[in-house]
C-alpha cells in the first residue's frame, strides 16, 4: 500500500512511503526539510518493521516545535496503519 501524509508544524511538507503485506516499510521519502538527515531516515527505515519504527520515533522533538519530522513519519505511520 503507498501513503501520503501532509505534515504538519515541520520543514517538510510532505512524506510518502509504501507499506507491504508483512508490516515492513519500502520507499520512505520526505518532500522539503533537512535533505541528507531525512534520505537517512529513509535509508534506516527500508524493510523495517513499520510498528517498531513508529514506536522508535514517535515524540521526538525538533527544537520547539512540538513535532519533528520523524515524529511527523510515525503519525503517518499510525495513520496508515489504522487503515489496513
Amino acid at each position: 500500500m503507498h501513503y501520503t501524509y501532509g505534515t504538519h508544524g515541520t520543514c517538510s511538507r510532505q512524506i510518502d512511503f509504501d507499506i507491504d503485506a508483512e508490516g515492513r516499510l519500502h520507499n520512505v521519502s520526505f518532500l522539503g526539510g533537512c535533505n541528507g538527515n531525512l534520505k537517512g531516515i529513509g535509508k534506516l527505515c527500508e524493510d523495517a518493521d513499520a510498528r517498531s519504527v513508529a514506536k522508535t520515533l514517535e515524540g521526538t522533538l525538533c527544537g520547539m516545535k512540538g513535532t519533528s519530522c520523524p515524529d511527523q513519519l510515525a503519525k503517518a505511520i499510525n495513520e496508515a496503519l489504522a487503515r489496513i
